[in-house]
């Protein structure tokens, strides 16, 4: 935030010698040391308990969703499948027979003229 260089701590240590002179000087930068510790921890306390709060709010929350998500697991549990719209017809199977071309393979006519024969044979006497 601030960037004080050697050059400006130069500076004030001119002017606060000139202002309050060589027998103050030493006990203002005492107190002036000492109050920018008591600032210092201050603002670190501050820290340190807003960390805590903001720690204490995750651990809430992420409770708080193991609770949500334990009562969806149960309510899964319990419920029922949905029953689904799509119309399944489970007994029909491929088999290695049907996968075959009907067209690329058709019954030849000899054994339907067989066929025939086997079921009314000629008498020739």
């Amino acid at each position: 935030m601030f960037d004080v260089g050697f050059f400006e701590l130069l500076v004030i240590g001119i002017i606060a010698l000139l202002v309050l002179g060589p027998e103050r000087l030493p006990g203002a930068i005492r107190m002036a040391g000492l109050t920018i510790g008591r600032i210092k921890r201050g603002f670190s306390d501050v820290k340190s308990q807003i960390e805590r709060e903001i720690g204490a709010d995750e651990i809430r929350q992420q409770l708080h969703n193991e609770r949500v998500m334990n009562t969806l697991e149960d309510q899964a549990k319990e419920a029922v499948p949905p029953v689904s719209n799509v119309k399944t017809d489970r007994h029909t199977a491929v088999t290695d027979t049907e996968q075959t071309d009907p067209v690329a393979d058709p019954p030849s006519q000899d054994t339907e003229h067989s066929a025939a024969n086997e079921q009314n044979p000629r008498n020739d006497g």
